[in-house]
């Protein structure tokens, strides 16, 4: 072949894969992260891919943009509705951007002068909080109000917006709890903010949330850090707890990470001994069950851990779930429940909780695990069919459960 034929094919393989590489490339452009700035200086960032079939992001864009147009066009209390979100008013309070110290009372005189300027400044700023979510999305705004009714400022930037990530709509939610501390010591007002989510099978749990004031003018901001640490480690079930995490130190955070027993007792688990006792389970052998407490704030928070002869924490199980405090501990069985032949673990007791008039109130509870290879697994299904009453005994709940799935008898 000659050498003009052997350059030619060589051009016309070059033109080629030229072609082919130009038809598969995005332009640059395309793929740029665009953002959107709100006036509270939030940049959230959203990707659209042109080159993509899927057009969600770019929708997502649009309706976050919006949807802030609305948050944004809101400068009075009667806006607020206007502008597509309903007021919780049962939950609007007045603030005091300072915390105000009353002085020691040494007469019934001096107590009652207290009391009278402790209410003279809760009012005197003529602030108020207002909570409202959003018709639409769920979404919760939180907007603080002078006397006259104008916004002063206004946020939706909360842990409990940012449930389902990457989608404008968030579960159905109610305000569980607002309180005001000073949690960074700098005698400013901080808001302690708590919610109720509901889940898409029902289940109802909490978020907690801190915003702290801003030092040098009437702003908040959050530390994502500490509300992640809240809400991962079950420190967001009430504001004394929140306070006693964020404000004075306490955290629960070792009852997840501790490695071994001795680490547990060395950050003041209280182990409850009556209930301790050692069982063989399987393959995962001898293992001490050991429930037990660790106090924070006014609040008892139970867990089971089960330990091997090494002083090892081989699981950790939490059947409080999302009450406040264990009431007291009923009763824990091993056994075969579900019938594979591997011992379970059924626990019976009275937790404490706030009910929905803001009121303490007890209720008995139980919970199921399944052992399974190398740990246990949390029962999702009889605690659906067979609700706990007061009047239940470990007798008759192990009776149930065994029954659900087909032993006869406690004896089979």
């Amino acid at each position: 072949m000659s050498t003009v034929k052997i350059q030619a094919i060589h051009k016309l393989q070059t033109a080629l894969c030229v072609v082919a590489l130009s038809a598969l490339c995005v332009p640059v452009a395309a793929a740029e992260a665009k953002t959107v700035s709100s006036s509270q200086d939030v940049t959230v960032p959203f990707y659209v891919n042109t080159a993509s079939d899927k057009p969600e992001p770019a929708n997502v864009r649009i309706l976050y943009e919006t949807y802030h147009a609305r948050l944004h066009a809101i400068k009075t209390k009667s806006d607020i509705s206007e502008n597509g979100f309903d007021i919780v008013e049962s939950q609007i309070f007045p603030f005091e951007p300072e915390i105000k110290l009353e002085p020691a009372a040494e007469s019934d005189t001096d107590t009652a002068s207290a009391a009278s300027a402790a209410a003279e400044a809760e009012t005197s700023s003529g602030l108020s909080v207002i909570p409202a979510f959003d018709r639409t999305y769920h979404r919760l705004a939180l907007f603080l109000a002078d006397a006259d009714g104008s916004i002063l400022y206004r946020t939706d930037q909360l842990e409990t917006n940012s449930r389902v990530r990457g989608q404008m709509e968030q579960p159905g939610q109610e305000i569980a709890s607002v309180a005001f501390q000073d949690l960074n010591g700098d005698a400013r007002t901080d808001i302690i903010l708590i919610t109720t989510c509901e889940d898409t099978d029902g289940r109802k749990y909490k978020v907690g949330d801190v915003l702290f004031q801003s030092a040098d003018q009437l702003r908040f901001y959050r530390d994502y850090r500490i509300s992640d640490k809240l809400n991962r480690f079950g420190m967001n079930k009430n504001a004394k707890s929140i306070t006693a995490f964020v404000r004075d130190g306490d955290s629960t955070e070792f009852l997840y990470t501790a490695l071994t027993l001795k680490e547990l007792r060395r950050h003041g688990f209280q182990i409850i001994s009556e209930q301790s006792y050692t069982r063989t389970f399987g393959k995962l052998g001898k293992l001490q069950v050991v429930p037990g407490t660790y106090r924070i704030a006014d609040y008892e928070v139970f867990m089971i851990y089960l330990v091997n002869e090494q002083d090892y924490i081989m699981s950790a199980l939490q059947p409080m779930g999302e009450y406040d405090n264990l009431y007291a501990l009923k009763g824990i069985n091993c056994r075969d429940i579900d019938g594979d032949g591997l011992k379970d673990i059924i626990v019976l007791a009275k937790y404490s909780y706030e009910d929905e008039n803001h009121k303490l109130a007890v209720a008995s509870d139980y919970s199921i695990y399944y052992q399974r290879t190398g740990g246990f697994s949390a029962d999702t299904q009889i605690k659906s069919q067979y609700p706990c009453r007061d009047e239940d005994t470990m007798q008759t709940l192990v009776e149930k459960a065994r029954a659900y799935w087909g032993w006869k008898t406690d004896n089979d």
